[in-house]
């Protein structure tokens, strides 16, 4: 299991280059395809060149949603650099995420039933913090009421609605998620040093 994690830390050191370089690429692209769109460069010359046939099709999916939200096909370059960084950011902290994960179970394994348990809880919480986290962004893009809104909502329902009673309100800001994220891991700590 060692080897596996230590495989794991290899592979995201290796991933963490290949990203730097892909995103300077893109952000070279980016800059090139803005430029020809905003007319900063000569429509028949090399870089105007490049950024219809190499940037504008990588380009396309991302600025068909952006113009449908609002977004100006000017700007679809820089949404596209945006959204190749949020890419490799996620992906980096999912295998970050994966390797933490297999390494607390190797050792709360090792560590026996006490080991187990500690796992347990701290799954809990995340579990619940992430649940909280979720909500606060599906509430942001509308998919509150989806399929996969729906046990997100309820799991943090739980949580947030005697909250909500307690706190005072700020018209329409809700500091529930807030108070209740913060709590869970003060809870969690206490809970955690207990065990």
């Amino acid at each position: 299991m060692d080897e596996v994690i230590r495989l794991l830390g290899v592979l995201i050191d290796g991933f963490r280059v290949v990203f730097l370089f892909v995103l300077a690429a893109a952000a070279i692209g980016a800059a090139a395809a803005w430029a020809e769109r905003a007319r900063q460069v000569n429509a028949f010359g090399s870089i105007a060149r490049f950024a219809r046939q190499v940037m504008d099709p990588l380009i396309a999916p991302v600025e068909r949603r952006a113009v449908r939200f609002g977004g100006t096909h000017g700007n679809a370059p820089l949404w596209w650099l945006l959204a190749v960084l949020v890419a490799g950011a996620l992906t980096l902290g999912v295998l970050g995420f994966l390797r933490q994960e297999l390494a607390g179970i190797y050792y709360a394994s090792r560590g026996g039933p006490r080991g187990l348990l500690r796992l347990t809880v701290g799954w809990t919480f995340t579990v619940l913090q992430l649940a909280i986290i979720a909500r606060v962004v599906m509430s942001w893009v509308g998919g509150t009421y989806s399929r996969l809104g729906r046990p997100v909502w309820w799991v943090s329902e739980l949580m947030l609605e005697p909250l909500r009673r307690v706190l005072p309100t700020f018209g329409a800001i809700d500091l529930s998620p807030l108070v209740a994220w913060f709590a869970l891991a003060l809870l969690r700590s206490l809970v955690m040093r207990a065990i």
